[in-house]
């Protein structure tokens, strides 16, 4: 196996409102938290039991911050996909200080809505009734496709193969970096 991975997917509901934040040049930031929960039955007392995990996700990619300005709330379901990035910093007391986020790049990343608009989180435990999207400037999904929010186009017929040739395959390293 060449390279490695560094790909999450969540599906869960969001903690709060997302946090939308701009930096100097203008660019969109949005911050939001995300549960995704398991439960099970104790063996030994017979109760149900459940675990919440939160993760901290940070969205750079301007057509998915939009997308999750406009739409997201508190308890909207949502399946994302990002990378895995621990960001280092130093608070106001000088302690060195570290959080592990989900992150979805600019041009990276994907956000599909679970739930419907208007529902926003709030009714019955199916709300996997419409998912709306953005696939990139050029791509339309095709009829009786699920259209998502994308950092990247869609693969179709019209790129003409897979983008790699058969140069660049021989051009990949087959030494372990350590």
């Amino acid at each position: 196996m060449a390279g490695s991975v560094n790909k999450v997917i969540l599906v869960g509901n969001l903690g709060r409102d997302p946090e939308v934040r701009s930096t100097q040049n203008g660019q969109k930031i949005v911050n939001m938290t995300v549960a995704t929960s398991e439960s099970w039955k104790d063996r030994q007392t017979g109760e149900r039991r459940e675990k919440t995990e939160w993760h901290r996700v940070v969205i750079f990619n301007p057509n998915l911050g939009e997308i999750a300005e406009r739409y997201l709330r508190k308890g909207s379901k949502v399946y994302l996909e990002g990378q895995l990035q621990t960001r280092k910093w130093t608070d106001q007391s000088g302690q060195e200080r570290y959080s592990t986020e989900v992150v979805l790049q600019a041009y990276r990343g994907e956000l599909t809505l679970l739930d419907s608009r208007s529902g926003g989180g709030q009714g019955g435990d199916m709300q996997v009734m419409e998912t709306v999207g953005f696939a990139g400037a050029d791509s339309t999904p095709g009829y009786g496709a699920s259209p998502r929010f994308g950092g990247s186009p869609e693969p179709s017929s019209r790129s003409g193969g897979s983008g790699w040739d058969a140069a660049s395959r021989n051009d990949l390293d087959d030494e372990i970096p350590f």
